[in-house]
């Protein structure tokens, strides 16, 4: 089983939870941490002293405070640990369920399993680590059909961003000044046009209000 594990995560209950039944069921050596930077520097010392962590146990959401941050996030954590560690296993433990971040999570962030936060979720999270462990992955049943889903797959990063500034009321010419300021591809108003009436298409909805509040419904945004 795994030699050493380290949990990430910001409310003391659910920490104290995990802990609690990773020594009732396995003999691993296990560190916790509360914000990301204390995770990363811990991952990164580790691995210095020749002693890495074996897996990753990490929400997404952490509650900001009075410290200043660096990585703010547990999707920004996975992404850069993975980009340095390749070799550490994660599992992401979350209550968030969009379809859309959790499907990136596993294909542009290569985590190895996803567990919902919820009434059963630490046997849900005893029955991920095992997987990991003989090499599989583990997604929470009621995700199962997030990778079935093909509007999901044709849904970039840059559409997320085009989907949230039109709920928040921005036209495409805001929206093309945006994408210029942050020197997205395909700024142009034309482009983002374009983009609109592809998601439109995709959506089946009738106008960008419409559009708006399928994908709010689909928890794209």
């Amino acid at each position: 089983m795994f030699r050493k594990i380290l949990i990430i995560e910001d409310i003391d209950s659910i920490s104290l939870s995990i802990i609690a039944m990773l020594e009732n069921k396995f003999e691993s050596e296990i560190v916790s941490a509360k914000y990301c930077d204390e995770g990363y520097l811990l991952v990164k010392k580790a691995a210095l002293e020749e002693n890495p962590f074996d897996l990753i146990i990490t929400d997404l959401s952490f509650k900001e405070d009075h410290r200043e941050t660096i990585i703010s996030s547990g999707e920004e954590l996975v992404k850069r640990v993975r980009e340095e560690f390749y070799a550490v296993k994660i599992i992401v433990y979350s209550i968030e369920d969009r379809p859309f971040l959790i499907r990136s999570l596993f294909n542009a962030s290569d985590i190895n399993a996803y567990v919902a936060k919820g009434r059963d979720s630490l046997n849900e999270l005893t029955d991920a680590i095992h997987n990991v462990y003989y090499g599989g992955v583990y997604l929470s049943p009621e995700f199962a059909d997030v990778f079935k889903d093909p509007s999901v797959f044709e849904v970039d990063k840059y559409d997320v961003e085009i989907l949230k500034l039109l709920s928040e009321g921005f036209t495409q010419e805001d929206i093309s000044t945006v994408f210029k300021d942050k020197s997205y591809p395909s700024p142009s108003t034309s482009s983002i046009e374009k983009k609109i009436n592809k998601l439109k298409f995709m959506f089946k909805a009738n106008n960008s209000i419409h559009l708006v509040a399928i994908t709010k419904d689909m928890r794209l945004i």
